[in-house]
């Protein structure tokens, strides 16, 4: 199918259904009316001082702002993100949902023992960044769910939920369907689902899959279209055509990861991060 190159169109994207609405900001300020108010608040909050010069230093690799424009994602929204980890997305998205919208940040329970330590580790640190930064932050929904049983909340009760570069652990696992039928019960009818992920060369194979972290866009719409979602469109934002995908370790050889040979850093570094695919999906307004 024809990948669609969209960064041309972002600000119509970034305003679709709410070219009226006045968007909080962190910190307000005056927005000329050359400025769509949903991009001045998505502005505000990339340019935050509260953010981790690490994170973003590299919005040059997940372009942020177009991302989160592809999708459609205002500041009047319920969004739900899957996974945070530590948050590199949460410090964008709780302070541009803070006053007009809702972000809930769904992540592993914490009381299931035997998990893999980072997940641990990652809901400690998510917690650290909001605890005490009601200014920045708003009070953010820090949901918990069962890894093998997910569910991210009442039945039609969020405007879109988002996913960056965690459908390869679900395929890993064999809990992939479970998850996005889980996307498809929490989103309202007509809302939208984001995934962001490592994308393989079309017709690799499973086992390959689980084994580099790539996935095949195929695959992955082929697990959102067999929980109901429609493809509404795919964008190459967070395209890489320097990634050749057949690394030694995976895409975890690649930054930030960078599970390789001191002496092949510089190689690494030039590639950058993986080639990725970009797609939204749609829950049918149609549906119930």
């Amino acid at each position: 199918m024809r990948r669609v190159l969209l960064t041309a169109v972002i600000p119509t994207l970034l305003l679709s259904g709410c070219a009226s609405t006045t968007a909080a900001t962190p910190t307000e300020r005056p927005t000329s009316a050359a400025t769509p108010p949903t991009v001045a608040a998505l502005d505000e909050a990339l340019s935050g001082a509260w953010r981790d010069p690490k994170n973003v230093a590299r919005d040059v690799h997940r372009h942020p702002k177009q991302t989160l424009g592809f999708f459609g994602v205002t500041p009047d929204q319920t969004v739900i993100e899957i996974t945070p980890g530590g948050g590199w997305y949460s410090e964008i998205l709780a302070p541009y949902l803070r006053d007009k919208g809702h972000y809930v940040a769904a992540v592993w329970d914490d009381a299931i023992p035997g998990q893999p330590k980072y997940r641990y580790e990652s809901n400690q640190k998510l917690r650290e960044k909001f605890a005490g930064n009601a200014a920045v932050y708003g009070t953010p929904d820090v949901r918990v769910f069962d890894p093998a049983k997910p569910d991210f909340g009442a039945a039609g009760s969020a405007d879109t939920v988002l996913t960056f570069r965690n459908a390869h652990n679900w395929v890993s696992d064999g809990t992939a369907p479970a998850y996005f039928k889980a996307f498809y019960d929490v989103l309202k009818p007509g809302g939208t689902l984001g995934v962001v992920d490592h994308r393989a060369k079309p017709g690799t194979d499973l086992e390959e899959m689980k084994k580099s972290g790539y996935l095949t866009e195929e695959l992955v719409i082929e697990l959102a279209q067999g929980a109901g979602f429609v493809l509404a469109d795919r964008s190459e934002i967070n395209a890489n055509p320097k990634d050749t995908t057949d690394h030694p370790k995976g895409v975890w050889t690649l930054p930030p990861s960078n599970r390789h040979d001191a002496a092949d850093d510089a190689k690494y570094q030039a590639i950058g991060e993986s080639d990725r695919m970009t797609l939204r999906f749609t829950k049918p307004t149609s549906a119930r």
